[in-house]
């Protein structure tokens, strides 16, 4: 029998806020798909997906996380195959292999990536606390996160492997990195992109073509690389103030806007509910953000801070790319817009992470003496 005390200590604000942008993303999507037959089934498949995750959240709530940190090296292992396994057998699409059909199902083990980092990352740091902060320490988890992101980056995703190297940063930053170091990193990080850019074929020519053109935009938007990104701006400047109302954007309803229900889908909310409208989304994922960092706040120990501070990082960075690629302020990257893009991988890989979150809150709080 679940324990009564368990449920006190749940966010049921973290939950409730995300099961709001779950049910604004199916609602969303419902409009972005624009009567396409091909993309009639995806409303009914997200919001699938959102009930799946929802659950997952509860499960994963109810499992004290410090149970985790042993596991956590099995879980990395398991995740590097799955990665091993993409790259070899992965289906193909948009030059890449991110993919493995599992029961009808695409799963990308990259999405998941990102939770076992976190956990193994925060492990790591936990168990080494009272070590040096020097060179080994940093190499150490360096090393850790640079395994993932090899294999990650020859699918190849860069968007998906610069998350990683996000959280590793955010993570040994919090674990008590020295400003020092910080210099450190740029020189290294100039130099790793100065050979990416030399070396033939580490950087694909999609994903330089995509920093080309948001640096020297084609001027025949209409035909060239940039034209998804001017239909974005269009479709966002489009909504006005208060949004052309639901299921009445032209650019949206004709299909001007290409991939709408994934990496454009903030242009249809835009759109639709106009400045007001996108506010509101804005807001209901910041007070989800909010809501992970106040857990990390209350966490009593290390190991659970970095891991409700990681969910959070990567959620505030998918957020921040993707509506600075909307806007045309960042190049595209296919980072969705959390719990409102299509996506069954992306959808239960956050609810995971939401989960890790939720047992932070609900055996950190149990942990803590009475008054």
């Amino acid at each position: 029998m679940i324990r009564r005390e368990l449920w006190r200590n749940f966010d049921f604000l973290l939950f409730g806020s995300v099961l709001l942008l779950g049910i604004v993303g199916v609602v969303v999507i419902n409009s972005a798909i624009a009567g396409s037959p091909s993309l009639l089934e995806l409303p009914e498949k997200q919001a699938q997906y959102l009930v799946i995750g929802l659950i997952v959240i509860i499960i994963m709530s109810l499992i004290d996380y410090h149970y985790l940190a042993p596991l956590s090296p099995v879980m990395y292992l398991v995740i590097l195959a799955a990665l091993v396994v993409i790259y070899v057998f992965g289906e193909t699409a948009f030059g890449s292999r991110r993919w493995i059909v599992i029961g009808g199902i695409n799963v990308q083990p990259s999405e998941l990536a990102r939770q076992v980092l976190i956990l193994v990352l925060a492990n790591y740091f936990w168990q080494a606390r009272d070590d040096k902060k020097g060179w080994l320490w940093v190499l150490k988890s360096a090393a850790i996160m640079g395994v993932l992101v090899f294999w990650v980056i020859i699918e190849p995703s860069l968007s998906a492997s610069i998350v990683l190297m996000v959280i590793w940063f955010a993570l040994i930053w919090l674990a008590g990195l020295q400003p020092k170091f910080i210099l450190y990193f740029v020189l290294i990080a100039i130099v790793i992109v100065a050979v990416a850019l030399l070396i033939p074929g580490l950087i694909q020519d999609y994903q330089m073509q995509r920093i080309i053109n948001f640096i020297s935009p084609d001027e025949d938007a209409s035909y060239g690389e940039t034209y998804n990104i001017e239909q974005a701006l269009i479709t966002i400047g489009s909504g006005g103030w208060f949004g052309q109302g639901y299921l009445q954007s032209s650019q949206v309803q004709l299909r001007f806007q290409k991939v709408r229900h994934t990496d454009f889908i903030f242009s249809v909310v835009a759109a639709e509910f106009g400045l007001l409208g996108a506010a509101v989304l804005m807001g209901l994922i910041f007070f989800m953000l909010w809501r992970c960092f106040a857990v990390a706040k209350k966490a009593t120990d290390l190991y659970g801070a970095l891991i409700a501070y990681g969910i959070g990082v990567v959620m505030a960075f998918q957020t921040v790319v993707n509506i600075g690629v909307n806007v045309n302020l960042l190049p595209v990257t296919g980072l969705t817009l959390p719990f409102v893009s299509y996506g069954g991988s992306s959808m239960l890989s956050l609810c995971v992470g939401i989960g890790l979150v939720e047992s932070v809150a609900v055996h950190t709080q149990k942990r803590q003496p009475a008054a």
